[in-house]
């Protein structure tokens, strides 16, 4: 009996456009030695990543989702939460959400250089050598910052520096500007993107939106959540699995995959065909196919 072949998606990765390790070429040619049949380019804040990715995809033979994760805030009476949004198969073009993302990124230069100002009177660090550890035209964000200092000695893995000195609780730590997310929801929407919010139960990363909010959200247009990721443990799975299916919203699966950058293995998780289709018929862009 021949058993047909059923495609693997991972769709949430990062590449050198934004604080990957790997190019948007070496991505696809990751998913391909993976045994992936889809994945998604999701680099921060930006598309920067797209053009090269999409060439790959007939050396590779791996399908391309265009996308990317845009840094959002909820405000509670606690104070405000960061939320990760996975925007799939919008326009590039764009105006309001090509704005926000240039805001968001624009901003994250000048709090990585106040952050970076704070850190070289404690530790042998520079600007320039956080330059030294960000692409051409990437996104400067903490991580370079932690590859800065892992060069220098001062920690030995960016794990540990976002564990420490990098911590939102630490005294070097500084934010950044990002919308709200029900604004983020309706530029996705707007710009003709499917939004998935990354990795909701992560408590590791820091305080987590309530099922109230989620809720409200997807009454804004969210349209699913990432479930299956290694920050959700086995409860947190099937929690989140009970909320979307409650509140009718697709539920993804991912790597979340930084080449080098973190223990994340890509492919570890993945998405199901069916709910790559049904984000594809609600996106304005096409998956380019080989």
């Amino acid at each position: 009996m021949s058993v047909t072949h059923r495609p693997r998606i991972d769709l949430h990765t990062h590449s050198r456009a934004s604080d990957g390790t790997d190019s948007p070429h070496g991505v696809l040619a990751a998913a391909a030695g993976a045994g992936l049949d889809v994945v998604a380019l999701t680099d921060h804040d930006t598309t920067a990543g797209w053009a090269e990715a999409a060439g790959a995809v007939g050396p590779t033979g791996v399908a391309l989702v265009r996308g990317t994760e845009i840094s959002t805030r909820v405000t509670t009476e606690g104070g405000s939460i960061s939320v990760h949004l996975l925007s799939y198969l919008h326009d590039p073009d764009d105006a309001v959400l090509r704005a926000e993302c240039e805001r968001t990124r624009d901003d994250r230069l000048t709090r990585a250089r106040r952050m970076t100002d704070r850190l070289a009177e404690d530790f042998p660090v520079t600007w320039d050598d956080v330059v030294a550890q960000t692409g051409d035209g990437a996104t400067v964000g903490r991580p370079h910052l932690a590859d800065a200092l892992v060069a220098a000695g001062v920690v030995a893995s960016r794990d540990e520096a976002f564990a420490t000195v990098l911590h939102p609780g630490a005294p070097y730590y500084v934010p950044h500007y990002a919308p709200d997310t029900d604004v983020a929801v309706r530029a996705v929407l707007g710009a003709g993107g499917v939004p998935v919010m990354a990795h909701p139960g992560a408590g590791a990363r820091g305080r987590t939106v309530s099922e109230g909010t989620i809720a409200a959200l997807a009454g804004a247009g969210l349209a699913g959540l990432e479930v299956d990721h290694r920050d959700h443990d086995a409860d947190t799975r099937d929690r989140l699995r009970g909320l979307a299916d409650e509140l009718g919203l697709l539920v993804t699966g991912s790597s979340d995959y930084h080449g080098t950058g973190k223990l994340n293995r890509i492919g570890e998780h993945t998405t199901a065909p069916e709910v790559l289709a049904r984000i594809e018929e609600r996106g304005r862009l096409d998956v380019i196919r080989p």
